[in-house]
């Protein structure tokens, strides 16, 4: 089913909103309350005021933040290019003793990533030490990411062992190379370049730029990209607990981790004004329902209703009835779904017409 970027966006706004399901980043008391009622660049500018003059790091010190920002559970390296969430990455790294070094392979050492290259912002202070956009990763796999745009691989030339992708772009816009990470971190490097977006506003005066970027702005192709995966891959609590250690060492936030709304309310107001209009328009009862039950639903739309379609909080399909109704009520068995947060979406010829929360216990 087809489904455009700005009602994934929704849906991944409705998620993060929803109170006791993820847990949240916790910036301290009245950190955001100037941006309230802002949208676009009124709404950048007072995220850039916010957050910025952070905290300087040395390169060297980087080392010792890692140890904070990104250990696993097992006290390892957290390294995106080479970790399988759920599964065992075929190498792990050691903080200090594993440190680049001079790398022939794969799991040779991890040093430094700059996600957002340095040579796009011309190896600049304090762009070149910024931990939201730097990352622990393995040395030969950041050598291939080399300065590559971030994309979606269409035909790879070059892939990991966790399966990030080197090869030609497989969206419009840009024919060029790029490096696709796996789908479970594409949003929390997004989130990273979202972040630089707004951490450098009106600070990017001579940057050289790149195939993905004008300074601190991202070329439309590219910020295409980093939306949907800011809301096809939700904040997780790697991003939360990664979000509250930075702030103790260079004492800003990332405004995308706390706050994901914030994306599109910055490059999507219009849509996400119209589209939000779509949840008064279907009611849902019982709600919060049983996830053996049923629930009837009711709405004010005249389109004739070809689908229901019920998604799960990682936007995946648990639910699809095809229906064709011009009837503005219906009774939907839940086949026995279970616990959690939902979406509920009545389609019409492939788009979405009214959308609804839904909670199960």
């Amino acid at each position: 089913m087809k489904k455009n970027t700005s009602f994934i966006f929704l849906f991944a706004a409705l998620v993060f909103v929803l109170n006791g399901f993820i847990a949240q980043a916790q910036p301290p008391s009245g950190y955001y309350s100037d941006t309230e009622g802002l949208y676009e660049d009124a709404l950048r500018q007072s995220l850039h005021n916010i957050i910025d003059n952070h905290t300087s790091r040395s390169y060297n010190q980087l080392w010792s933040d890692f140890a904070q920002t990104d250990k696993k559970s097992n006290g390892k390296v957290w390294d995106m290019y080479s970790d399988k969430p759920g599964g065992n990455p075929a190498y792990e790294y050691t903080f200090f003793s594993d440190q680049c070094g001079n790398y022939s392979g794969e799991g040779s050492c991890y040093n430094r990533e700059h996600s957002f290259p340095k040579s796009w912002f011309g190896s600049a202070s304090p762009m070149y030490t910024d931990l939201f956009h730097l990352v622990p990763t393995d040395g030969y796999v950041n050598g291939r990411r080399s300065n590559y745009p971030f994309g979606e691989v269409g035909s790879a030339t070059w892939t990991s062992t966790n399966g990030s992708k080197v090869g030609s772009n497989n969206t419009s816009g840009y024919g060029g190379t790029v490096f696709e990470p796996i789908d479970e971190y594409k949003g929390d490097l997004a989130r990273g370049i979202l972040y630089m977006t707004v951490r450098y506003y009106g600070e990017d005066n001579g940057w050289p730029g790149s195939a993905m970027t004008n300074g601190a702005d991202l070329l439309p192709w590219a910020l295409n990209v980093m939306l949907q995966w800011h809301a096809q891959d939700p904040v997780s609590q790697k991003e939360i607990d990664r979000n509250n250690a930075i702030y103790q060492i260079q004492h800003n936030r990332n405004p995308f981790i706390d706050n994901p709304e914030f994306a599109q309310r910055i490059y999507d107001p219009t849509a996400s004004l119209a589209e939000t209009q779509l949840l008064n328009q279907l009611h849902v009862y019982p709600n919060p329902a049983s996830v053996s039950g049923q629930i009837n639903l009711q709405w004010q739309s005249s389109a004739t209703v070809d689908e229901f379609v019920i998604t799960d909080v990682r936007g995946r399909i648990v639910l699809q009835k095809t229906v064709s109704t011009v009837e503005q009520e219906y009774q939907l068995n839940l086949d026995n779904l279970e616990r959690g947060f939902y979406l509920i979406q009545l389609y019409h010829q492939q788009k979405p017409i009214v959308v609804s929360k839904l909670l199960l216990n």
